[in-house]
């Protein structure tokens, strides 16, 4: 333990009520690696001391802030000796800094962890196994050592089809901490809007984040809905976004869609396009065909004053660059483009997008981050509307890089990794949120594996883990978007969080049940199969 003890709390609990039963023990989500149960229990009363061992004064005020808002339990300060304690020590034997030991018995709750994530992640396992028993909360007496199966437990928010706004992005991310999710993957930039103030480029915030109106029923509609709709974030409400996350040990990973994806941004500035003409914001979704012109100078330079301010804002090691769905229509027709791939040797289209993948890469490598992108960046045809000759690469991508699989024969996850790259598995059949339940249920949410079948077991390691995705184009409105990502957001952090044999579709759906009431209470329409 640590020698240095920081502060007390008192949170006003006690000793009293009776006594759980093993089989009362509440199942939590995601479940636990090792868990022993005994007959005792910690009864919550009024009044609890909670002790602090090394820097934890975050997890210490939210751990205050669950309970009062959970259990409607006040505190305050004291100098020694918690009945609840939280310590911090290096020298524990917990491989993960993400993992933690709890221990409770009838006169004292211990979490322990190398990190403070481990101990975060302590409270919210504490958080859910309490129970109400005879008119009193009640924590079982158990011993739990718990660690994530994947580092990378991610959810995808797109705002830039449907901008939500500050309060629905903070609320989302209580949920994801909730379920020890660690990454938030901000999908800002797109065709149909543009949301994050770059102070170099006013049009963007001017023109590119609004749009005269919205097709309705996503991009096979018929319809529009004649609405203006729009919104972005300033930079400050940026950078409160991330404290929040980084409050609670989520790390926000920004998307700036290039060179694909960026009509919105064309219509700000037409010299970003490939023909130059002006254009609007496009009020339909689906695959637009404007793409920069990434043969000129002046391009990259936009493309580098955005990533500097990017940069400036997001803590994050890693920028994801999107790189999907490029259709090489106007590239093809663009002499100035045909000279330069001629000037330069190269031979296809998808070689010609890998050479400027290549370079944003060396770019974020300079400034100390990590290109992500789709992997329609590893130069591979998986899209119709590209032809085979213009579609494969003969460049390879730049080490380092992270592919997230969304598209493509499967195969292609073992092809990418035996070349050396870390994958996020987010194959859009198996974890796209905006599909509905008849798409992707429950059930099949729950048993995605990140690792394919058949992947040699060298290459595992390889797959870091998963991500799921709320794209915007069908969720203008929120009561949808919940409905569609609750509750089979907590299937996907258990995928992420609990290692596939200590898993059980049955004891999940059954320990669903107390996450559903929490979220009916925030009003959150939740579906069940």
């Amino acid at each position: 333990m640590c020698k240095q003890v920081k502060y007390l709390i008192i949170i006003c609990f006690g000793f009293l009520g009776g006594f759980l039963k093993a089989s009362q023990v509440v199942r939590i989500i995601p479940a636990v690696q090792q868990m022993k149960v005994d007959n005792g229990n910690f009864v919550l009363n009024k009044h609890i001391a909670i002790s602090y061992k090394g820097n934890l004064s975050n997890e210490l005020l939210l751990l205050q802030t669950y309970f009062k808002e959970d259990f409607k339990v006040s505190s305050k300060v004291v100098k020694k000796d918690g009945d609840i304690e939280l310590v911090l020590d290096t020298t524990l034997n917990i491989s993960s800094k993400e993992g933690y030991q709890l221990k409770v018995n009838n006169h004292k709750i211990q979490i322990m962890a190398i990190a403070p994530t481990g101990i975060f992640y302590g409270i919210q396992t504490l958080r859910q196994l309490v129970v109400e028993e005879k008119g009193n909360y009640v924590v079982p007496e158990v011993c739990i050592h718990d660690y994530p199966a994947f580092s990378w437990r991610a959810f995808m928010l797109d705002e830039a089809r449907a901008f939500k706004g500050k309060k629905v992005v903070l609320d989302l991310l209580d949920e994801m901490a909730r379920l020890k999710m660690n990454i938030f993957h901000w999908h800002l930039t797109d065709d149909q809007g543009w949301r994050i103030e770059i102070k170099k480029y006013p049009r963007l915030t001017e023109v590119a984040s609004w749009r005269d109106s919205t097709q309705i029923g996503g991009y096979r509609g018929t319809t529009f809905d004649g609405k203006r709709h729009g919104g972005y974030y300033t930079q400050q409400e940026i950078k409160e976004i991330i404290d929040y996350a980084a409050q609670r040990h989520i790390l926000v990973v920004p998307e700036f869609e290039m060179p694909g994806h960026e009509s919105a941004a064309i219509a700000a500035y037409p010299w970003l396009g490939t023909t130059g003409i002006p254009i609007k914001v496009p009020c339909s979704f689906g695959v637009q065909y404007e793409v920069m012109n990434i043969t000129s100078p002046q391009v990259q330079e936009f493309i580098e004053d955005v990533l500097d301010e990017l940069i400036a804002l997001f803590p994050s090691n890693i920028i994801h660059i999107g790189g999907d769905e490029v259709k090489y229509d106007q590239w093809k027709a663009s002499d100035s483009v045909q000279a330069y791939m001629k000037q330069n040797g190269i031979a296809t289209h998808a070689d010609l997008q890998i050479l400027f993948t290549n370079n944003i890469s060396y770019l974020l490598k300079q400034k100390g981050r990590r290109m992500m992108g789709w992997n329609d960046i590893m130069g591979n045809k998986i899209h119709e509307y590209n032809l085979l000759e213009d579609a494969v690469a003969t460049q390879k991508l730049a080490e380092g890089t992270i592919v997230q699989f969304w598209k493509g024969d499967i195969d292609l996850i073992e092809k990418t990794v035996r070349q050396g790259y870390d994958i996020v598995n987010s194959y859009h059949s198996k974890t796209y949120l905006d599909y509905d339940y008849k798409k992707i249920s429950l059930n099949q949410a729950y048993n995605f594996n990140p690792i394919p079948e058949g992947l040699p077991r060298e290459y595992e390691k390889k797959i870091l883990g998963l991500g799921c995705q709320m794209w915007g184009e069908e969720i203008m409105q929120n009561e949808r978007m919940y409905h569609l990502i609750f509750p089979r957001i907590a299937a996907y952090a258990e995928t992420g969080w609990t290692l596939p044999d200590k898993k059980d579709y049955t004891a999940f759906l059954k320990s669903l049940n107390r996450l559903i009431k929490i979220w009916n209470l925030k009003g959150i329409w939740v579906e069940t199969e």
